[in-house]
């Protein structure tokens, strides 16, 4: 993924090329260079929403809501790097818009509801919701690098990231 290795910065031409098609088809599809940034975010969200919602409707208590959001969180994370890093670009970018971050909410509605639970309970209570979600990326990415670099210690990483993340938001 171009985005993922040269940054918002990368050209249209490059990522044309990345994905096997004229520069011009690009821009049948998207008016503009900052549409197919809103779009790309949006694409890899529901990727990301969809394997998170794998285990999610069994989960029945709050923190087995948040496990399982967790482990799909990391493990997809895991799995597309690229994709992690290019939405880590995107998603500190001026150039997603309200609307395309309100699009991605209406994904997964339920996540919000449960940050809210489990933040409104612990010691980010009286913290802006960024900075729980601050929170929640870096220890994220704190863990993905762990389980990727230890693949045969992956489940442990991932476990150990998940008991930070409950203490921390819950207590």
């Amino acid at each position: 993924m171009v985005i993922a290795a040269q940054g918002l910065g990368a050209s249209t031409a490059m990522i044309a090329k990345s994905a096997g098609v004229a520069e011009g088809t690009l821009f049948r599809y998207f008016a503009t260079k900052d549409e197919l940034l809103n779009e790309l975010y949006f694409s890899i969200k529901q990727s990301l929403c969809d394997a998170m919602k794998t285990s999610y409707a069994q989960a029945k208590t709050l923190e087995d809501q948040v496990r399982s959001l967790w482990n799909g969180y990391i493990y997809w994370g895991v799995a597309n790097p690229a994709a992690i890093k290019a939405l880590n670009q995107l998603t500190v970018s001026d150039k997603i818009t309200a609307e395309t971050r309100a699009r991605v909410i209406e994904l997964f509605p339920e996540i919000q509801e449960i940050s809210g639970a489990c933040v409104s309970r612990g010691a980010l209570s009286d913290r802006p919701a960024a900075f729980a979600d601050a929170l929640f990326m870096a220890l994220a990415d704190t863990t993905m690098q762990f389980a990727a670099q230890e693949p045969d210690q992956a489940a442990e990483y991932t476990s150990a990231g998940f008991k930070v993340l409950w203490q921390g938001f819950t207590q």
